[in-house]
Protein backbone atom coordinates (compact mmCIF):
# COMPACT_ATOMS: atom_id res chain seq x y z
CA UNK A 1 0.00 0.00 0.00
CA UNK A 2 2.53 2.35 0.83
CA UNK A 3 4.52 1.69 -2.43
CA UNK A 4 1.45 2.44 -4.81
CA UNK A 5 0.38 5.40 -2.67
CA UNK A 6 4.27 7.18 -2.96
CA UNK A 7 3.82 6.18 -7.00
CA UNK A 8 0.88 8.50 -6.86
CA UNK A 9 2.06 11.12 -4.55
CA UNK A 10 5.27 11.47 -7.23
CA UNK A 11 3.19 11.25 -10.65
CA UNK A 12 3.58 15.08 -10.82
CA UNK A 13 7.52 15.04 -10.03
CA UNK A 14 8.29 12.00 -12.68
CA UNK A 15 6.76 14.19 -14.88
CA UNK A 16 8.52 17.09 -14.49
CA UNK A 17 12.04 14.91 -13.99
CA UNK A 18 11.11 11.73 -17.02
CA UNK A 19 14.31 12.23 -18.93
CA UNK A 20 15.82 14.48 -21.35
CA UNK A 21 14.08 17.30 -23.28
CA UNK A 22 11.57 16.59 -26.04
CA UNK A 23 13.68 15.46 -28.88
CA UNK A 24 13.30 17.88 -32.60
CA UNK A 25 10.10 16.96 -33.98
CA UNK A 26 7.60 17.72 -36.70
CA UNK A 27 4.07 17.42 -36.32
CA UNK A 28 2.10 16.67 -39.58
CA UNK A 29 -2.03 17.49 -40.20
CA UNK A 30 -2.73 14.00 -42.44
CA UNK A 31 -6.77 14.57 -41.73
CA UNK A 32 -9.20 17.33 -40.55
CA UNK A 33 -12.79 17.83 -40.06
CA UNK A 34 -13.60 14.02 -38.95
CA UNK A 35 -15.81 13.72 -36.42
CA UNK A 36 -14.47 12.32 -33.11
CA UNK A 37 -11.67 9.85 -34.84
CA UNK A 38 -11.04 7.19 -32.40
CA UNK A 39 -8.77 4.74 -33.97
CA UNK A 40 -6.21 4.09 -36.77
CA UNK A 41 -4.84 1.21 -38.27
CA UNK A 42 -2.07 0.74 -40.83
CA UNK A 43 -2.54 -1.55 -43.99
CA UNK A 44 0.31 -3.60 -45.33
CA UNK A 45 -0.03 -1.59 -48.72
CA UNK A 46 0.53 2.00 -46.93
CA UNK A 47 -2.56 3.19 -46.24
CA UNK A 48 -3.95 4.22 -43.17
CA UNK A 49 -7.81 3.45 -41.61
CA UNK A 50 -9.83 6.13 -39.43
CA UNK A 51 -12.76 5.04 -37.50
CA UNK A 52 -15.11 8.26 -36.48
CA UNK A 53 -17.13 7.63 -33.64
CA UNK A 54 -20.07 8.73 -36.18
CA UNK A 55 -19.85 5.36 -37.91
CA UNK A 56 -17.47 5.90 -40.38
CA UNK A 57 -14.44 3.88 -41.39
CA UNK A 58 -12.24 6.42 -43.59
CA UNK A 59 -9.14 6.19 -45.57
CA UNK A 60 -5.75 7.55 -45.89
CA UNK A 61 -4.13 7.12 -49.04
CA UNK A 62 -1.50 8.80 -50.10
CA UNK A 63 -1.41 11.42 -47.54
CA UNK A 64 -4.84 12.18 -48.08
CA UNK A 65 -7.85 11.78 -46.60
CA UNK A 66 -10.60 9.64 -49.30
CA UNK A 67 -13.64 11.38 -49.57
CA UNK A 68 -15.73 8.61 -49.63
CA UNK A 69 -15.95 6.00 -46.63
CA UNK A 70 -15.60 2.78 -46.78
CA UNK A 71 -19.11 1.14 -47.29
CA UNK A 72 -20.69 -1.34 -45.09
CA UNK A 73 -19.81 -0.69 -41.49
CA UNK A 74 -22.46 -2.38 -39.22
CA UNK A 75 -24.50 0.27 -37.71
CA UNK A 76 -23.64 1.85 -34.42
CA UNK A 77 -25.18 3.29 -31.73
CA UNK A 78 -24.24 6.96 -31.36
CA UNK A 79 -24.93 8.28 -28.27
CA UNK A 80 -22.70 10.00 -25.29
CA UNK A 81 -19.80 7.79 -25.60
CA UNK A 82 -21.23 5.12 -27.84
CA UNK A 83 -20.39 4.62 -31.54
CA UNK A 84 -17.30 3.05 -33.54
CA UNK A 85 -14.36 2.04 -32.16
CA UNK A 86 -11.55 0.25 -32.52
CA UNK A 87 -10.15 -0.95 -36.64
CA UNK A 88 -7.86 -3.61 -36.14
CA UNK A 89 -6.13 -5.81 -39.35
CA UNK A 90 -5.79 -9.51 -38.72
CA UNK A 91 -2.37 -10.14 -38.59
CA UNK A 92 -2.32 -11.61 -42.01
CA UNK A 93 -4.33 -9.39 -43.49
CA UNK A 94 -1.97 -9.20 -46.62
CA UNK A 95 -3.42 -12.39 -47.43
CA UNK A 96 -7.30 -12.75 -45.64
CA UNK A 97 -8.30 -8.64 -46.07
CA UNK A 98 -10.02 -9.52 -42.73
CA UNK A 99 -11.11 -6.37 -40.26
CA UNK A 100 -12.17 -6.10 -37.02
CA UNK A 101 -14.31 -3.35 -35.30
CA UNK A 102 -14.90 -2.66 -32.15
CA UNK A 103 -18.05 -0.43 -31.70
CA UNK A 104 -22.08 -0.02 -29.70
CA UNK A 105 -24.93 -1.65 -30.90
CA UNK A 106 -28.45 -1.77 -29.57
CA UNK A 107 -31.02 0.85 -28.07
CA UNK A 108 -30.60 3.19 -25.30
CA UNK A 109 -32.56 0.63 -22.85
CA UNK A 110 -30.28 -2.50 -24.27
CA UNK A 111 -26.88 -1.64 -25.66
CA UNK A 112 -23.27 -3.22 -25.47
CA UNK A 113 -19.71 -3.25 -27.00
CA UNK A 114 -19.65 -5.73 -30.17
CA UNK A 115 -16.72 -7.36 -32.12
CA UNK A 116 -17.62 -7.67 -35.77
CA UNK A 117 -15.11 -9.37 -38.32
CA UNK A 118 -15.32 -8.56 -41.77
CA UNK A 119 -13.53 -8.34 -45.06
CA UNK A 120 -12.01 -5.40 -46.98
CA UNK A 121 -12.91 -5.42 -50.92
CA UNK A 122 -11.82 -2.71 -52.32
CA UNK A 123 -13.63 0.30 -50.74
CA UNK A 124 -16.76 -1.73 -48.91
CA UNK A 125 -16.75 -4.14 -46.39
CA UNK A 126 -18.15 -7.64 -46.99
CA UNK A 127 -18.79 -10.84 -45.02
CA UNK A 128 -19.54 -9.05 -42.17
CA UNK A 129 -20.41 -11.04 -39.08
CA UNK A 130 -20.17 -10.18 -35.22
CA UNK A 131 -18.24 -12.45 -33.36
CA UNK A 132 -18.84 -11.50 -29.73
CA UNK A 133 -21.06 -9.45 -27.82
CA UNK A 134 -20.83 -8.03 -24.42
CA UNK A 135 -23.42 -9.14 -21.86
CA UNK A 136 -25.28 -8.16 -19.87
CA UNK A 137 -26.47 -5.69 -22.24
CA UNK A 138 -26.98 -2.16 -19.76
CA UNK A 139 -29.02 0.98 -19.89
CA UNK A 140 -26.20 3.77 -20.55
CA UNK A 141 -24.00 5.38 -22.96
CA UNK A 142 -20.50 5.34 -20.94
CA UNK A 143 -17.95 3.70 -20.25
CA UNK A 144 -17.23 0.74 -23.65
CA UNK A 145 -14.16 0.20 -23.33
CA UNK A 146 -13.30 -1.17 -26.86
CA UNK A 147 -9.70 -1.63 -27.28
CA UNK A 148 -8.47 -4.60 -29.10
CA UNK A 149 -5.12 -6.09 -29.49
CA UNK A 150 -3.70 -9.28 -31.22
CA UNK A 151 -1.43 -11.55 -28.87
CA UNK A 152 1.76 -13.38 -29.95
CA UNK A 153 -0.36 -16.61 -30.30
CA UNK A 154 -3.28 -15.00 -32.87
CA UNK A 155 -5.36 -14.51 -30.02
CA UNK A 156 -7.88 -11.36 -30.18
CA UNK A 157 -7.76 -9.33 -26.61
CA UNK A 158 -10.45 -6.15 -26.09
CA UNK A 159 -11.36 -3.92 -22.89
CA UNK A 160 -15.05 -3.44 -21.81
CA UNK A 161 -15.58 -0.92 -19.70
CA UNK A 162 -18.31 -0.51 -16.72
CA UNK A 163 -21.10 1.10 -18.19
CA UNK A 164 -20.63 4.03 -15.71
CA UNK A 165 -23.97 2.70 -13.05
CA UNK A 166 -22.72 -1.29 -13.28
CA UNK A 167 -19.21 -0.38 -12.03
CA UNK A 168 -20.47 -3.48 -8.97
CA UNK A 169 -20.77 -6.14 -12.16
CA UNK A 170 -16.91 -5.13 -12.81
CA UNK A 171 -16.10 -7.23 -9.97
CA UNK A 172 -18.37 -10.60 -10.85
CA UNK A 173 -17.32 -13.53 -12.85
CA UNK A 174 -20.71 -14.38 -14.47
CA UNK A 175 -20.98 -11.10 -16.91
CA UNK A 176 -18.42 -9.44 -19.34
CA UNK A 177 -18.81 -5.76 -17.86
CA UNK A 178 -15.49 -4.72 -16.79
CA UNK A 179 -13.29 -7.08 -17.78
CA UNK A 180 -10.71 -8.09 -20.42
CA UNK A 181 -11.85 -10.65 -22.86
CA UNK A 182 -9.75 -12.44 -25.20
CA UNK A 183 -11.27 -14.75 -28.03
CA UNK A 184 -10.46 -16.59 -31.37
CA UNK A 185 -10.20 -14.78 -34.62
CA UNK A 186 -13.23 -16.60 -35.34
CA UNK A 187 -15.29 -15.53 -31.95
CA UNK A 188 -14.71 -19.09 -30.35
CA UNK A 189 -13.31 -19.86 -26.72
CA UNK A 190 -9.46 -20.32 -26.35
CA UNK A 191 -9.36 -23.23 -24.20
CA UNK A 192 -6.60 -22.05 -21.84
CA UNK A 193 -8.78 -18.93 -21.30
CA UNK A 194 -8.50 -18.94 -17.26
CA UNK A 195 -12.19 -19.17 -16.47
CA UNK A 196 -13.46 -21.93 -18.64
CA UNK A 197 -14.87 -24.90 -16.88
CA UNK A 198 -15.53 -22.56 -13.84
CA UNK A 199 -19.48 -22.59 -12.93
CA UNK A 200 -20.87 -19.49 -13.16
CA UNK A 201 -17.79 -17.73 -14.97
CA UNK A 202 -17.96 -16.59 -18.23
CA UNK A 203 -15.23 -18.42 -20.16
CA UNK A 204 -14.48 -15.31 -22.23
CA UNK A 205 -12.95 -13.45 -19.36
CA UNK A 206 -8.97 -13.26 -19.49
CA UNK A 207 -8.52 -10.32 -16.27
CA UNK A 208 -11.51 -8.10 -14.08
CA UNK A 209 -12.21 -5.20 -11.88
CA UNK A 210 -11.59 -2.47 -14.74
CA UNK A 211 -13.55 0.51 -14.80
CA UNK A 212 -13.09 2.01 -18.76
CA UNK A 213 -10.20 0.87 -20.08
CA UNK A 214 -9.34 2.79 -23.69
CA UNK A 215 -5.57 1.54 -23.74
CA UNK A 216 -4.67 -1.79 -24.45
CA UNK A 217 -1.30 -2.70 -26.31
CA UNK A 218 1.15 -5.65 -26.63
CA UNK A 219 4.67 -4.95 -26.36
CA UNK A 220 6.06 -6.12 -29.95
CA UNK A 221 9.47 -7.32 -28.37
CA UNK A 222 8.21 -9.25 -25.13
CA UNK A 223 4.45 -9.69 -25.40
CA UNK A 224 3.87 -7.81 -22.28
CA UNK A 225 0.16 -6.83 -22.59
CA UNK A 226 -0.73 -3.19 -20.94
CA UNK A 227 -3.58 -1.11 -20.15
CA UNK A 228 -4.54 2.16 -18.89
CA UNK A 229 -7.78 3.18 -17.42
CA UNK A 230 -10.09 5.86 -16.35
CA UNK A 231 -10.63 6.51 -12.77
CA UNK A 232 -13.43 8.63 -11.51
CA UNK A 233 -12.11 11.78 -10.11
CA UNK A 234 -8.45 10.24 -9.68
CA UNK A 235 -7.42 7.02 -9.98
CA UNK A 236 -6.47 6.75 -13.55
CA UNK A 237 -4.39 3.49 -13.94
CA UNK A 238 -1.62 1.66 -15.92
CA UNK A 239 -2.07 -1.92 -15.33
CA UNK A 240 0.32 -4.76 -16.59
CA UNK A 241 -2.47 -7.42 -17.71
CA UNK A 242 -1.86 -11.23 -16.44
CA UNK A 243 -4.47 -13.67 -16.90
CA UNK A 244 -7.03 -13.91 -15.03
CA UNK A 245 -5.62 -10.85 -12.31
CA UNK A 246 -8.54 -9.02 -10.88
CA UNK A 247 -7.56 -5.21 -10.70
CA UNK A 248 -9.68 -3.91 -7.99
CA UNK A 249 -12.29 -1.61 -9.46
CA UNK A 250 -14.44 -0.07 -7.65
CA UNK A 251 -13.06 -2.46 -4.33
CA UNK A 252 -9.59 -0.64 -4.12
CA UNK A 253 -9.22 2.85 -6.15
CA UNK A 254 -7.56 6.37 -5.56
CA UNK A 255 -10.48 7.51 -7.35
CA UNK A 256 -13.32 9.37 -5.72
CA UNK A 257 -16.69 9.93 -7.33
CA UNK A 258 -17.87 12.72 -8.93
CA UNK A 259 -20.31 13.78 -6.12
CA UNK A 260 -16.84 14.01 -3.70
CA UNK A 261 -18.16 11.40 -1.68
CA UNK A 262 -15.68 7.99 -1.30
CA UNK A 263 -16.09 4.61 -3.45
CA UNK A 264 -14.07 2.49 -1.56
CA UNK A 265 -11.93 2.87 1.86
CA UNK A 266 -9.17 0.88 0.43
CA UNK A 267 -6.34 1.86 -2.14
CA UNK A 268 -4.99 -1.34 -2.24
CA UNK A 269 -6.68 -4.47 -1.18
CA UNK A 270 -5.75 -8.80 -0.52
CA UNK A 271 -5.49 -10.63 -3.94
CA UNK A 272 -6.05 -7.48 -6.05
CA UNK A 273 -3.98 -6.09 -8.72
CA UNK A 274 -2.36 -2.55 -8.17
CA UNK A 275 -1.38 -0.64 -10.90
CA UNK A 276 2.25 -0.41 -11.75
CA UNK A 277 1.50 3.71 -12.02
CA UNK A 278 -1.72 6.14 -10.97
CA UNK A 279 -2.70 9.47 -11.91
CA UNK A 280 -4.27 11.73 -9.18
CA UNK A 281 -5.75 13.93 -10.52
CA UNK A 282 -6.94 12.08 -13.55
CA UNK A 283 -5.34 12.53 -17.07
CA UNK A 284 -7.98 10.58 -18.58
CA UNK A 285 -6.02 8.59 -20.59
CA UNK A 286 -6.86 7.31 -24.31
CA UNK A 287 -4.60 5.78 -26.80
CA UNK A 288 -1.66 3.58 -25.64
CA UNK A 289 1.22 2.50 -27.98
CA UNK A 290 4.37 0.58 -27.04
CA UNK A 291 7.13 2.20 -28.68
CA UNK A 292 9.22 -0.17 -30.96
CA UNK A 293 10.32 2.26 -33.78
CA UNK A 294 13.80 3.24 -35.57
CA UNK A 295 12.75 6.94 -35.78
CA UNK A 296 12.68 7.88 -31.62
CA UNK A 297 15.34 5.52 -30.76
CA UNK A 298 15.77 6.75 -27.22
CA UNK A 299 12.29 5.68 -26.44
CA UNK A 300 12.36 2.32 -27.26
CA UNK A 301 10.41 0.02 -24.76
CA UNK A 302 8.49 2.91 -23.10
CA UNK A 303 4.70 3.44 -22.88
CA UNK A 304 3.12 6.42 -25.47
CA UNK A 305 -0.34 7.52 -23.86
CA UNK A 306 -2.64 10.41 -25.42
CA UNK A 307 -4.53 12.33 -22.37
CA UNK A 308 -8.14 13.66 -23.43
CA UNK A 309 -8.46 16.05 -19.89
CA UNK A 310 -4.76 16.88 -19.40
CA UNK A 311 -4.65 17.41 -23.75
CA UNK A 312 -0.87 16.02 -24.22
CA UNK A 313 0.53 12.96 -24.80
CA UNK A 314 3.09 11.35 -22.49
CA UNK A 315 5.68 8.84 -22.35
CA UNK A 316 5.92 6.74 -19.57
CA UNK A 317 9.86 5.78 -19.20
CA UNK A 318 10.23 1.90 -18.06
CA UNK A 319 12.93 -0.20 -17.21
CA UNK A 320 11.46 -3.61 -18.31
CA UNK A 321 8.05 -3.41 -16.32
CA UNK A 322 8.70 -0.71 -13.66
CA UNK A 323 7.85 2.85 -14.25
CA UNK A 324 11.75 4.98 -13.76
CA UNK A 325 9.76 8.44 -14.81
CA UNK A 326 7.26 10.46 -17.10
CA UNK A 327 7.44 13.42 -19.46
CA UNK A 328 5.06 15.32 -21.30
CA UNK A 329 6.05 14.85 -25.66
CA UNK A 330 5.65 17.17 -28.20
CA UNK A 331 4.48 20.75 -26.33
CA UNK A 332 3.52 22.80 -28.94
CA UNK A 333 0.53 20.34 -29.25
CA UNK A 334 -2.33 21.02 -26.74
CA UNK A 335 -5.38 18.75 -27.33
CA UNK A 336 -7.42 15.83 -26.74
CA UNK A 337 -5.71 12.82 -27.72
CA UNK A 338 -7.94 9.70 -28.01
CA UNK A 339 -5.56 7.62 -30.20
CA UNK A 340 -2.04 6.99 -29.93
CA UNK A 341 -0.27 4.44 -32.46
CA UNK A 342 3.39 3.55 -33.97
CA UNK A 343 3.57 3.17 -37.65
CA UNK A 344 6.04 0.39 -39.35
CA UNK A 345 8.64 3.57 -40.02
CA UNK A 346 8.24 4.66 -36.75
CA UNK A 347 5.98 7.89 -36.94
CA UNK A 348 3.70 8.57 -33.90
CA UNK A 349 0.16 9.10 -35.39
CA UNK A 350 -2.74 10.61 -32.96
CA UNK A 351 -6.19 11.38 -33.34
CA UNK A 352 -7.89 14.50 -31.66
CA UNK A 353 -11.18 14.15 -30.37
CA UNK A 354 -13.07 16.29 -31.26
CA UNK A 355 -16.36 17.59 -33.42
CA UNK A 356 -14.07 18.90 -36.40
CA UNK A 357 -10.81 16.30 -35.55
CA UNK A 358 -7.90 16.06 -37.19
CA UNK A 359 -5.35 12.70 -37.55
CA UNK A 360 -1.31 13.79 -36.65
CA UNK A 361 1.72 12.16 -37.91
CA UNK A 362 5.34 13.10 -35.57
CA UNK A 363 8.16 12.70 -37.23
CA UNK A 364 11.65 13.47 -35.92
CA UNK A 365 13.17 16.65 -37.66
Amino acid sequence: MIKRAMTALLAPLLLAAGGPPTVPHRITTMATGLDHPWSVAFLPDGRVLVTERAGRLRVISGGKLQAKPIAGVPAVYENGQGGLFDVLPHPDFATNRLLFLSYAAGTPKANATRIARARLDGDSLTDVKVIFEVAPLKNTPAHYGGRMAWLRDGSLVMTTGDGFDYREAAQRKDGLIGKTIRIRPDGKIPSDNPFVGVKGARPEIWSLGHRNPQGLAVDPATGTLWQHEHGPQGGDEVNLIRRSANYGWPVATYGRDYSGAGISPFKTYKNMVDGVLTWTPSIAPSGLAVYRGAMFPEWQGDLIVGALAHEHVRRVDLNGTKVVGQQRLFPDLTARIRDVRVAPDGAIWLTVDEDEGRVLRVTRK
